[in-house]
Order: structure tokens, then C-alpha cells, then sequence
């Protein structure tokens, strides 16, 4: 017998509750808790009588052959770059972005590659087949063999799954999806949380790859229960603003490879086209000879991107003076801010200061630190970086230049692209080899003052 359950949960972070509240106690968002029916079991065998049924299951580490692991290679490099070198067969993928950012497009693009040796099948929740048909028109989409289904029934998809056996599955979306049983409607915490759950089992079962396209709240994460991050293998998010044109994808998430790989893609009226060196994409076109620029080089993964940084520093118009980041934590540029006022004695409380990463990149790690504090100075200085010259380095709060990880990489991927002068913390000089990075010049420096003026040198 089965007897449903009233809880009420909250639709920004997926808590549960007895009763209702104003505001979630977990996330404390206001009116966000929400009344669903869940049906509970209220007669299950004992364990005993179950053990017997799974002991056959279990196996000893020794036994479990791991030599027929199989990668699908996408056709994309970029993709299978994130996903650790292809989709596993047998995971569960979660692709998730903002609308628009490209996440149905990419999924119907590798469907041109998949199918020519694998048996794929499209099932859309959100499109005909009709608006398929004409979007695969428009991305040169023309596989004869890719299987399309128009159904929101998680039931009958994952039963289509059992009967015909094929090899990939892409959904979009899981929150068009919905179970019979689950008294609640498409889209719902409890929904998500169980269709989720049905498509884990399915693909572990019959060792079929399923995408599952997820769709995002105001706040930018994923719209559904915070389980529904841990259900699946992979969880790969897709970057960048609607109204510019290159897209970064990164993996949250990965059972299956490193966390730390991005793949950079370009938009365009035929779909989305892999970057290969989106670091020379990312400087193309920069000004020079203007003040408030500065490029620096990131690692993501085992790549070196170079980046713009931009800065701006101007007189506020206001009593408060304002403070705005894009691609940049804010929070640290306010530390930087701090740091330059007190440590160097560059007087900015009355400046507006904007600081920009450009291109959609989101500059974390702390070595793009002296990047951002001399783009802001080369702005309130009015003075110009030369544009031959980049710079990366973590800065403390004392205003030293911190050493970094990964300088040597960093430098040569400067070296290729044709910059002739670096500057990186004192420190690092002593792991560098002499005569080993060919025409650049290479400058330690040890505090901010110091950085400044050796970068607006010889300008």
C-alpha cells in the first residue's frame, strides 16, 4: 500500500519542511516554499529477505574488469577536452547555462557526428519535431539515422531506452519531465529529483549515455534540488553573456576527469564553432596605445589563456563612490582597492573604479591579482602599458607580489604569441632557467610601486 505525504519544499535550494514558512530557514529566500504530495511506501520486504536476492551483486575490487572502459569520441575537441577525453559509456551528463547561451545547439551538432557509427536518440520536451527538423536545417544537422521523440512522459522514454537499446541519449530538458506517480507538477523539486533518479538507473542498467539538459534560476544555478548535482557523473556549465559571441564551457562536476578543463567556443549563425587557440582569440582587436589595458595569463586546466584586463578609474559624481567587476570577484577587487590606498599610496576613495575581463572569461585565481590592480593605476594614471608587455602575480595584503604556480607554462605561451617583456614576482625568477624563453624579457618584482613602474617603463 502507498500513502501520499504533504511536505513543503523550497524552490531555490530544495529544502524540506513539515510546514510552511514565510522564509526558507536553509537559503533564506522569501515566499519560495512550496506545497507537493510525495507518495510514500508503507509496507517493504525486510532486509532479509532482500539480502539474498543482491548478495550475487557484490564483487571484489580484484574481479571488477576496468580494460573495457569505452569513450565516445563527440567530433567536438573542445568537448571531449571537458569531458576528460570523450563520454563515458553507461554516465549521466548534466549540461546546464542560461537561456539562449547554447546548450540545445551543441547537443544537436554532436548529433551529426554521433550518428554516422552510434544510435542516438533527440527527445525534446520543450520543441515539435517540426522546430527540430527546421534547427538542424539551420546548423547543417543532416543525419538520416538521428531518432527524434517529442515526449515529457519519463516513464515511456526511459521503456523506449529498455526496448530499443541506443547507444546515446540527449534530453532536453529534465525540467519538462515528469513521472505519473509524482502528484506534482513538471519542473517541481520533486519532479527533477525523481525523473533524475529514473534516468541514473536507466543508464547504469543498459549502459547508455544520457545528457540531460538543465535549466537555470535568477541566481545562475541549477534550477532543482542541490541532489540533483550529486545523482549525476558529470555536471558541465556553459559561460558567458547572451550578447557576446564566445562561450566558455567548464565542468563543475567530473567522475570521470578533471574538474579544471574549460572548452571555449565561438557563436554564430550556423552554431557554435570550437576555438582552438582562444588565447590569440581573446587579445585580438585590443586597443593600443590606451591607458586602463593590461593582458595577463590564466590556467585552466592544463591550458594557459591569455586575458585581457581593463580597468577604468574615474572622479565619482556621487557621495558614495561606486565599484563594478565583470569576470572578476568583487570582493577582491575591493581588497585590491585597499591594498593600493594604504600599502602603495594611490589615493582612490573618491574614484569610481570598473574593472573588465574581456572576451566572457572569469579570471579566479589570484595570479591575474597584478593584472587588475595596474590596469586600475594605468587608468588613474592616464598612463599607457605598453602593449608588448603582460603581467601575472598574487598580491598579499602587506602589497607584496606573491609567488605562482605554473610560470613557467605561462611565460612560454607569451613567448608564442609575441610578447616581448614579462613581469612576475622576484621569487619566481629563482625556479626560471636562464636562456630557456629565447627574446623575452623577464622582470621580478617584488611589490605593487615597484610592478608600476617597471610596466609603464620605456613606454
Amino acid at each position: 500500500m502507498a500513502k501520499t505525504k504533504t511536505v513543503f519544499i523550497c524552490n531555490q535550494c530544495g529544502y524540506e519542511s513539515a510546514k510552511w514558512y514565510g522564509k526558507c530557514p536553509s537559503c533564506g529566500e522569501w515566499d519560495s516554499m512550496n506545497e507537493e504530495q510525495i507518495i510514500t511506501e508503507t509496507s517493504k520486504k525486510s532486509a532479509s529477505k532482500r539480502v539474498g536476492s543482491v548478495s550475487d551483486k557484490v564483487l571484489t575490487l580484484s574481479k571488477i574488469d576496468s580494460s573495457t572502459e569505452l569513450r565516445y569520441d563527440t567530433g567536438v575537441g573542445e568537448l571531449n577536452r571537458v569531458l576528460g577525453g570523450g563520454l563515458v559509456r553507461g554516465s549521466l551528463v548534466l549540461l546546464s547555462g542560461d537561456p539562449g547561451i547554447g546548450k540545445s545547439t551543441i547537443l544537436l551538432q554532436i548529433c551529426q557526428y554521433l550518428s554516422q557509427k552510434l544510435s542516438v536518440l533527440y527527445v525534446s520536451g520543450e520543441e515539435s519535431a517540426y522546430q527540430i527538423k527546421m534547427r538542424a536545417k539551420r546548423l547543417g544537422v543532416t543525419s538520416e539515422d538521428l531518432a527524434i521523440m517529442c515526449e515529457t512522459d519519463a516513464e515511456i522514454i526511459c521503456e523506449y531506452i529498455r526496448t530499443e537499446k541506443p547507444d546515446i541519449v540527449m534530453i532536453d530538458s529534465i525540467q519538462t519531465m515528469s513521472i505519473s506517480e509524482v502528484n506534482s507538477t513538471s519542473g517541481s523539486i520533486t519532479q527533477v529529483r525523481e525523473c533524475t533518479n529514473l534516468f541514473m538507473r536507466t543508464a547504469k542498467n543498459f549502459d547508455v549515455s544520457i545528457i540531460l539538459v538543465g535549466h537555470v534560476n535568477k541566481d545562475g544555478n541549477i534550477a532543482g534540488p542541490k541532489v540533483l548535482e550529486h545523482i549525476v557523473d558529470t555536471v558541465l556549465y556553459f559561460e558567458g553573456e547572451r550578447n557576446l559571441s564566445y562561450r566558455i564551457l567548464r565542468a563543475v562536476k567530473n567522475r570521470f576527469g578533471s574538474t579544471n578543463e574549460i572548452g571555449v567556443f565561438e557563436m554564430t549563425g550556423k552554431g557554435l564553432i570550437e576555438i582552438e587557440n582562444p588565447s590569440l582569440a581573446m587579445i585580438s582587436g585590443r586597443p593600443l596605445n590606451i591607458s586602463g589595458t593590461c593582458v595577463t595569463c590564466l590556467i585552466e586546466g592544463s591550458r594557459p589563456i591569455l586575458a585581457e584586463v581593463q580597468g577604468l578609474a574615474t572622479a565619482s559624481g556621487y557621495g558614495n563612490p561606486r565599484r563594478m567587476a565583470t569576470g572578476f570577484d568583487y570582493n577582491r577587487m575591493a581588497m585590491l582597492i585597499a591594498i593600493l590606498e594604504k600599502r602603495a599610496g594611490y589615493f582612490l576613495g573618491n574614484m569610481d573604479c570598473y574593472v573588465n575581463i574581456v572576451g566572457g572569461l572569469r579570471a579566479d585565481e589570484p595570479a591575474s591579482d597584478l593584472a587588475v590592480a595596474l590596469s586600475i593605476l594605468s587608468s588613474l594614471k592616464d598612463v599607457v602599458i605598453d602593449s608588448s608587455t603582460i603581467v601575472f602575480g598574487e598580491i598579499g595584503l602587506g602589497g607584496e607580489i606573491r609567488t605562482i604556480t605554473n610560470c613557467e607554462k605561462r611565460i612560454r605561451e607569451c613567448e608564442r604569441l609575441g610578447f616581448k617583456r614579462c613581469i612576475i614576482p622576484r621569487q619566481n625568477l629563482k625556479s626560471l632557467t636562464k636562456g630557456d624563453f629565447g627574446d623575452i624579457e623577464i622582470y621580478g618584482v617584488r611589490n605593487i610601486r615597484e610592478a608600476f613602474e617597471c610596466a609603464v617603463d620605456n613606454v
